[in-house]
């Protein structure tokens, strides 16, 4: 790489400040912002040195989008600039679905937010779905990846734990892998396939701080791939292993991440506020986010060497499709809730066929659900 233009702190903030309050869409429409600000508008960074950024974050697990952003900004400002970018583009949203949280918390039992909410959720699913579509096309690249998304959306129906899947899924695929290089490499199978037989226990826990902060900053840890498979995650942790969630309201939870501005992981922040309130927020924002600055930071060394490295590649390629297969598995379970009579289905259809024909902003969609809720209600 060239040596990086030096940008002053204040440009840094006031940048990923706007891009937080601004950017709807989801990971991909705030990666193709921040390329036409740090790139086209400003040139902090040659279009090179953005893919590689890109790709990097690929790597490591996290909210992709965020970790761009806290990239970037080290890339131009240096260690400071690595926190300051990442903070600035987190804290609008959080601050907006804080606030949601509360209305939630205070109105979510009246007709008319109801109703909204569940004008909101088939857009979701259908979001999901095209998501999945999308991105199985370039995750699905071998028969045997085929395969491994087929059993692991096996064992998550079954209740498997979701991280072993996700862990065990990248050494499958890393041992394939060395295999096909003619370099069998048994202790990386070793450190995650055991793993597999680990299902998961239904528990049903009181809520407390600590423990919905070591929940989420475990999310934050493992989470590779799409911010959609947080739900994955999330309705394991909250709907089935803990009971703190029910299905609606990590449906209305998710719906929230969505029709807000910023990183979609600021779902976690909306579950905070109605299991702990504001404390419970703070807490879940960063444990969920807390990860992608220490995997940032630590891979910044490493970059070159994990890209040329096809190993690495083969445990993130199968770390993707398990992600995917996750997805499915939730999707699946969701579904049932959010599609439950003749107009939800209605909505979810229409949604998906403008996203894949008209290519309509998610955003404007997710509106538009909200919209027909409240006629609905009325």
């Amino acid at each position: 790489m060239n040596p990086p233009r030096r940008v002053p702190l204040g440009e840094v903030a006031v940048l990923f400040l706007r891009l937080g309050l601004t950017s709807f869409g989801g990971p991909a429409a705030h990666n193709a912002l921040m390329q036409q600000e740090v790139v086209k508008r400003r040139g902090w960074i040659s279009q090179e040195e953005f893919l590689d950024l890109l790709g990097a974050v690929n790597l490591i697990p996290g909210p992709n989008s965020t970790e761009l952003a806290i990239h970037i900004g080290h890339r131009v400002a240096g260690w400071k600039g690595l926190i300051v970018a990442g903070v600035c583009f987190i804290l609008p949203a959080a601050l907006i679905v804080a606030i949601l949280g509360w209305a939630y918390v205070r109105y979510g039992s009246l007709p008319a937010s109801v109703g909204l909410l569940r004008g909101i959720q088939p857009v979701i699913v259908a979001i999901i779905l095209i998501a999945l579509w999308q991105l199985g096309h370039s995750a699905l690249k071998s028969r045997v990846l085929i395969g491994l998304a087929a059993v692991v959306f096996v064992l998550s129906m079954l209740r498997f734990n979701e991280v072993a899947l996700i862990f065990g899924g990248g050494a499958i695929a890393l041992v394939e892998q060395a295999v096909r290089q003619r370099r069998y490499t048994a202790p990386a199978l070793s450190l995650f396939v055991p793993g597999l037989e680990s299902a998961a226990v239904p528990e049903r826990t009181p809520v407390s701080l600590s423990s919905l902060f070591l929940v989420f900053l475990k999310i934050g840890s493992v989470l590779f791939g799409s911010g959609y498979v947080l739900l994955a995650f999330l309705r394991a942790d909250f709907v089935e292993r803990r009971g703190w969630l029910t299905e609606t309201q990590l449906l209305d939870s998710v719906a929230v991440g969505q029709v807000t501005p910023g990183p979609v992981f600021t779902t976690a922040t909306f579950i905070g506020y109605i299991l702990a309130g504001p404390w419970g927020a703070i807490l879940a924002t960063v444990g969920i986010f807390l990860p992608a600055f220490v995997f940032v930071a630590l891979s910044i060394p490493l970059l070159a060497r994990l890209r040329r490295s096809s190993l690495a590649r083969g445990f993130l390629d199968g770390v993707n499709v398990a992600s995917l297969a996750l997805m499915a598995a939730v999707t699946w379970q969701i579904g049932k809730v959010a599609l439950a009579d003749p107009l939800s289905l209605f909505i979810a259809v229409v949604c998906a066929l403008l996203l894949v024909v008209r290519r309509v902003n998610p955003t404007w969609l997710v509106l538009g659900g909200a919209v027909l809720g409240l006629l609905r209600t009325i």
